[in-house]
């Protein structure tokens, strides 16, 4: 039993190269924030949190990507979306549940103005604390998509449970706390699971070598970024020859290995860029780039242009 949704943090980024949101990219949606005080979190400041969102406040959120520190399950309840998650594209309709990973890139590109979510977000501490962060990346990379659709039932059913835990969340005095939602950890990580597998195309199976890769490769992408930026440094890594990593992501993905790195350090740095006020050669830096010049001209070749003036542009 799962839901899902997306979430940004109000005004921090908490690891070491993201800062606070800048005081105009906050400014901007002060109103939409005193609207509603439900605004999802990149990271909870707390163990866990339980709530809705509506298409309104995720469409606000979605102008940049962001890179998600808890981990997340939720439900669609109505409406459909867009997003890409890390390197991919996903649409998500009304009875869809997702797992967002801790450390993925999320960005949205359009929910329904009517659409609902429903969610339940433990915090990166929680995770680390009961070593949960792990068990949740395993599920998700025998995922080809970290979707699940599930019947209208069983969404029901969700959506009567999420209302419950938020109440008892909410109680006073809570009828909650970290200790017992380590038991709805678990319970939600097996009921996805289980819905998971009834999912044609949930596991990578023996046979399926090519997607195996794939999905290793985005993996160690993803894991290293910025300090790999050539596709012969994952080879050694994965016992597997230049030509027959090329031909085999090309082949799954209809991508170049190439373009899989690019995106994922492009994804990053237009999130610093939006979202925090580190300077440029800071961030190229971060990127495992020495040379800020070729930052700018890397950036240019696949944005169209600079990065100073990308963080300027609304």
């Amino acid at each position: 039993m799962v839901w899902i949704a997306f979430f940004f943090l109000k005004n921090l980024y908490t690891s070491k190269n993201y800062c606070t949101f800048a005081p105009a990219f906050a400014e901007d949606r002060k109103q939409l924030m005193q609207e509603d005080k439900k605004i999802p979190l990149l990271d909870c400041p707390v163990d866990y949190l339980i709530g809705d969102a509506s298409g309104k406040i995720m469409n606000e959120y979605g102008r940049f990507p962001c890179k998600i520190l808890c981990g997340v399950y939720a439900l669609i309840v109505k409406g459909a979306a867009r997003a890409t998650i890390n390197i991919t594209e996903y649409e998500f309709h009304e009875n869809d549940v997702l797992l967002l990973e801790p450390g993925s890139f999320l960005l949205i590109h359009e929910f329904s103005e009517d659409a609902l979510v429903y969610y339940v977000l433990f915090s990166s501490s929680f995770l680390d604390k009961h070593t949960f962060g792990s068990r949740m990346s395993l599920e998700a990379l025998q995922l080809r998509k970290p979707i699940v659709h599930i019947g209208q039932e069983q969404s029901e059913v969700l959506q009567g449970m999420v209302k419950v835990l938020n109440q008892a969340s909410n109680c006073t005095p809570s009828m909650l706390n970290s200790d017992k939602m380590v038991h709805i950890f678990n319970l939600l990580q097996q009921s996805y699971s289980a819905y998971a597998k009834t999912q044609d195309d949930y596991l990578i199976r023996p046979q399926d070598r090519r997607t195996e890769i794939y999905q290793e490769y985005t993996k160690l992408v993803l894991e290293h970024y910025t300090e790999w930026h050539h596709v012969s440094e994952y080879t050694d890594s994965m016992h597997i020859t230049l030509p027959h990593l090329c031909s085999t992501i090309k082949s799954v993905s209809g991508k170049t290995a190439g373009d899989i790195i690019n995106e994922a350090i492009l994804t990053d740095a237009k999130a610093q860029l939006k979202l925090t006020t580190m300077q440029i050669k800071e961030i190229a830096m971060s990127l495992g780039f020495d040379n800020v010049a070729f930052f700018n001209r890397f950036f240019k070749a696949h944005v169209g242009c600079t990065p100073k003036v990308y963080r300027k542009t609304e």
